[in-house]
């Protein structure tokens, strides 16, 4: 039994529209990907910088806490 032209006809712009619909959403997905990835990029040069800026302690790069030091009144 063939299919109605006119149901093919609306089938058929049904799912150009969904596939324009589609397209839209993968586009604005990249651009949050992409904003997302600069971002990254900047918070590991951030985290690179400082990491530059601690001082190692006497070399051997163990981290220490602030919990350690005594306060100046002490």
């Amino acid at each position: 039994m063939p299919a109605d032209p006119e149901q093919v006809e609306q089938r058929l712009v049904a799912l150009e529209i969904k596939a324009s619909f589609t397209e839209d959403l993968v586009e604005q997905l990249n651009e949050v990907i992409v904003r997302q990835q600069q971002q990254l990029d900047l918070l590991i040069n951030e985290l690179r910088q400082l990491r530059q800026q601690v001082p190692t302690q006497s070399g051997n790069g163990e981290f220490r806490s602030l919990r350690d030091d005594l306060p100046p009144h002490y």
